[in-house]
């Protein structure tokens, strides 16, 4: 799952963004208001963490933004400020959550994993790709009901794939969304994991799904065409 940051307080940011990343999430980061409605105008994130006091556009500018866009996105608010005129002007600009600073990790992370349980109103937590199955809260995979094993690289891709089934990402948009970096020279490891995938995902299964297409990249399901 893929989580937008927005925090101008660096120290803090990087120490949030440290917290998520060991619970497995990939999170974007971004410093400023319009740095962060960028990234939410651009990507679709299973949740926003969002700091209110932020430079060049405030936080509840950018809510509302995000809601003029997406009804579904849950919205975490993180703020100094307390009073109660202010939460309900939040809440009623479309935040889901509200978490004063300063907080303790442990909470943070609770409520995290809460909205991200939640989710949005029309989105599973499962997804399915032919007899394939994964559980995003869990981070399992099933095929034909048996559990495979995954790393949590492996199963950070296999998740990207499946969001879109028949869609063929290329390897750059792997690599920013799975690894949080766009080298170049990160261009081999895609296909390295893809054959872990394929060993584990396809090879013990006649109907083959995770799909090649040359000189593009790499989809699951029957519509990405080798």
């Amino acid at each position: 799952m893929r989580i937008l940051l927005v925090e101008d307080e660096k120290k803090l940011c990087d120490l949030i963004a440290r917290a998520l990343k060991a619970e497995l999430y990939a999170v974007d980061i971004a410093c400023d208001g319009p740095s962060g409605w960028e990234l939410a105008d651009t990507y679709d994130y299973d949740l926003i963490v969002l700091d209110l006091m932020l430079p060049g556009l405030s936080g509840t500018e950018v809510l509302r933004r995000v809601r003029r866009k997406n009804h579904q996105v849950p919205i975490l608010i993180l703020t100094a400020r307390d009073a109660t005129e202010e939460k309900v002007e939040n809440f009623e600009a479309g935040a889901d959550d509200y978490l004063t600073k300063p907080f303790a990790f442990a909470e943070l992370l609770m409520r995290v994993k809460a909205l991200l349980r939640r989710g949005p109103i029309s989105r599973s937590t499962v997804l399915r790709v032919g007899d394939l199955e994964l559980d995003r809260l869990a981070q399992q995979v099933k095929r034909a009901g048996r559990k495979i094993e995954l790393t949590p690289k492996e199963y950070a891709l296999l998740e990207y794939l499946a969001t879109n089934p028949g869609r063929v990402f290329s390897r750059t948009m792997i690599i920013e969304h799975v690894w949080d970096q766009s080298f170049e020279s990160l261009n081999n490891i895609v296909d390295v994991y893809v054959r872990h995938l394929r060993s584990k995902v396809d090879d013990p299964f006649p109907t083959k799904l995770i799909r090649t297409v040359r000189g593009v990249g790499y989809g699951v399901g029957e519509s990405a065409d080798s």
